[in-house]
């Protein structure tokens, strides 16, 4: 990948979806790439707090991303959507459950010189009840009719309006969604020191916040997909190929 050339007037999102390896630069200043990806770097980073000349550094010293993942801005729309069911979807009902048991040992020991835990345990379930019930929502109603119109784009012939109107609809409340689920690991990265693990934490501890900073990386990711890159595709081809 060739290398590029950044400005303060790039969307964050924009950047992140051109070169994935500028998400850890982003992360590692607390700039939100994914829930608020259309915000320009510079509002980005007075946001964060941070200066815009010190970020933009640290991206030039980037090296551009090989990785496979690297190249998702040059995907197709119909291979984006593969990516997040089967990696994403997976990824949250398998390993959600495994991240919920190690807390729940974790709370049950460190409970009492900790109390932080019951809260976070309190969040990590409500997340997990949430996200199931977006990505049924994602696998029941839009993806099937994303796939639809992207078939029809390769065919070039028309389809019929969604059912619920245009696309902008449920991708709103996707949109939506994805913010609650940023507030809420928001608050859970504030209540664990950024995935830190106090010093009488024991081994399990450790893991439990390794895994939980693991959960955050890939619902990001999955945030940064959908926003950046997946919607706007859809509602682009919306206006080229719905009636």
């Amino acid at each position: 990948m060739e290398k590029k050339q950044w400005n303060e007037n790039w969307e964050v999102g924009q950047i992140v979806a051109t070169d994935y390896a500028t998400a850890r630069v982003f992360a590692g200043y607390g700039i939100d790439f994914c829930c608020h990806g259309e915000v320009a770097l510079e509002k980005a980073c007075e946001q964060a707090g941070v200066s815009v000349a010190e970020v933009l550094k640290a991206l030039d010293a980037l090296e551009p991303n090989k990785e496979v993942a690297g190249g998702f801005a040059a995907w197709p729309l119909d291979l984006l959507i593969d990516y997040v069911l089967k990696i994403h979807h997976r990824y949250i009902r398998r390993q959600g459950p495994v991240t919920l048991a190690l807390l729940e040992k974790v709370e049950a020991v460190h409970g009492e010189a900790h109390p932080e835990l019951h809260e976070l345990h309190a969040l990590f379930v409500e997340s997990l009840q949430e996200l199931e019930m977006h990505l049924q929502k994602e696998e029941n109603v839009l993806f099937p009719y994303l796939l639809e119109l992207f078939d029809a784009s390769e065919q070039g012939r028309y389809i019929e309006q969604m059912h619920c109107g245009t696309v902008a609809n449920p991708i709103r409340v996707m949109r939506m969604e994805h913010e609650g689920e940023g507030n809420r690991y928001h608050r859970i990265a504030e209540l664990t020191n950024g995935f830190t693990a106090p010093a009488d934490g024991c081994n399990s501890y450790r893991l439990l916040m390794q895994e939980l900073e693991d959960f955050v990386r890939h619902l990001y990711e999955h945030i940064h997909l959908e926003n950046n890159l997946i919607f706007p595709m859809a509602v682009e081809l919306e206006e080229k190929w719905v009636r």
